[in-house]
């Protein structure tokens, strides 16, 4: 079904408000309170929150500023407008709510303070947008030097923690590395979802018997290439079906199961894949969709 294109901004800028708020409670009633940290530049504002008496919101967009001006020259312009908007809207709910202190426990602190702000981060990527500027950094440095952005975050934040241990305490920069980490998890859970997909391509001279199980067993669409191979040093060509399918990661086993039991020789290519949209898939999020295929 398509959505008109004011449908799915309301839908997108609704969604971002979600990621707003949820990190706005993570902060404001997890880790302001406490004093502990994230990383990036929320992160830094935290930090520098700990030595000079300015309000957080003000901070947060003070050193988001030039990772919007670098992002306006690295990344698409819809996106810089979007995060401006979600930090700007962030800065303002942290400002004028008020929430009362929901537990001393500082295991608890960091595991709670790091799911909403995780969650919320994740739902704001989501949809097009980032409540943290230092992920603009890690594109332009990518792009640069060609560096992994995920290094990138991880030095960035190495360096921001051992300051903190440095200027504050080791047991707070312990337990700020532990929000960070159950943030970063949680925002990768958000961004990429609970299920866990596999690509997986299967090259059989049984590929009629294989691609049938699969379907009847499995209950996945399957994809099928025409290829030639080459047996020896003959040189003689082969022309044969090379099956392609997602598969569930809970199904992995079952599906080699299938496969050996048909042909235990068959050649077996499994990928990862970080996003899957259409087609015929095997979830179990939502039961209503766990159907098999009708035979051929």
């Amino acid at each position: 079904m398509r959505h008109s294109k004011t449908y799915n901004l309301v839908t997108e800028y609704g969604q971002i408000a979600l990621g707003v708020i949820l990190a706005s409670i993570g902060l404001k009633a997890f880790l302001l309170p406490n004093g502990f940290l994230d990383g990036g530049v929320t992160g830094i504002a935290l930090l520098v929150r700990t030595f000079v008496d300015i309000r957080i919101s003000y901070l947060l967009i003070l050193f988001s500023i030039p990772f919007l001006i670098l992002g306006f020259y690295t990344v698409s312009k819809r996106i810089v407008i979007k995060s401006i908007v979600s930090i700007v809207a962030l800065a303002l709910f942290i400002h004028f709510e008020n929430f009362d202190t929901i537990t001393d426990d500082k295991l608890l602190i960091s595991i709670f303070g790091g799911l909403f702000l995780g969650a919320g981060i994740g739902i704001a990527i989501r949809n097009g947008s980032v409540l943290d500027g230092s992920e603009i950094l890690g594109v332009y440095l990518n792009d640069k030097f060609g560096i992994s952005i995920g290094q990138i975050i991880l030095v960035f934040n190495i360096v921001l923690f051992s300051i903190t241990a440095w200027v504050i305490s080791t047991e707070v920069a312990l337990y700020s590395i532990l929000t960070y980490i159950v943030t970063a998890k949680v925002t990768d859970l958000t961004i990429e979802g609970f299920e866990d997909f596999i690509g997986v391509t299967i090259v059989s001279k049984k590929y009629e018997l294989i691609e049938e199980a699969i379907m009847k067993e499995l209950g996945v669409g399957i994809t099928i290439y025409k290829g030639t191979r080459g047996i020896g040093n003959s040189g003689k060509q082969v022309d044969f079906d090379i099956i392609h399918s997602i598969i569930n990661r809970i199904d992995m086993k079952k599906m080699h199961r299938i496969i050996d039991d048909i042909d235990d020789k068959a050649f077996i290519i499994e990928f990862d894949v970080n996003n899957v949209k259409g087609g015929v898939l095997r979830h179990y999020i939502n039961k209503k969709k766990n159907k098999k295929l009708p035979k051929k």
